[in-house]
């Protein structure tokens, strides 16, 4: 896992050589859209060549941001238009039933804003958030209002830290991926422990 992390980061800092600001954008499209490419890597590389003069702090943010809102749109919109029916058809593999569309719609619903204002805060979580709020159909305007604040503290802070790190960028990138690692491990273990409380509920 670790070894595919880092080639897929190898490949994000390559497009940010070879296409600059656009390489920045279509890299958090790609990592907005469901595709674990470390927004670390990306906007601390952008950061670290806007300190070099290739490029400005303001549009490797903008690049960020904007690539961040792209990208979750497709995300989005994949959930929208075919999750649900994926998960009806195979839910039932992970104990996934009727009633929790319900119970997903409704927190969404109630808690939707918050939810995915600061899941785009958080990393590896900030990759996904975008599918299930499609799957329980999110009001669109308030998906794309509330992406796009809770895009621009993550994108500004990183860029800045790349910008003020300069070439010594990836010194900083070795301290958040093992962050990275650990909310993913506490994601993956809480999902394992909500399907182990669900195949009990069912058994009984």
């Amino acid at each position: 896992m670790h070894q595919l992390i880092e080639w897929i980061s190898n490949v994000a800092i390559q497009l940010i050589n070879a296409l600059g600001v656009t390489g920045i954008f279509i890299g958090m499209i790609l990592e907005s859209a469901c595709i674990p490419i470390p927004s670390e890597v990306i906007m601390l590389s952008g950061g670290a060549a806007a300190a070099t003069g290739s490029m400005t702090y303001t549009e490797v943010v903008i690049a960020g941001i904007a690539g961040n809102v792209v990208g979750s749109v497709i995300a989005y919109y994949i959930g929208a238009l075919g999750g649900r029916t994926l998960l009806e058809r195979y839910g039932k593999y992970i104990l996934f039933n009727a009633s929790h569309f319900d119970q997903s719609e409704r927190w969404f619903a109630r808690y939707g804003q918050s939810t995915v204002f600061f899941a785009r805060n958080l990393p590896f979580i900030r990759t996904f958030i975008s599918l299930p709020a499609g799957i329980a159909k999110m009001p669109f305007l308030k998906f794309v209002l509330f992406s796009l604040l809770g895009c621009i503290p993550w994108n500004m802070a990183l860029g800045f830290a790349g910008f003020k790190l300069g070439v010594n960028a990836d010194s900083i990138d070795k301290y958040i991926h093992p962050i990275s690692y650990a909310l993913a491990g506490v994601t993956c273990l809480l999902l394992v422990y909500w399907l182990l409380r669900k195949r009990r509920g069912k058994v009984k």
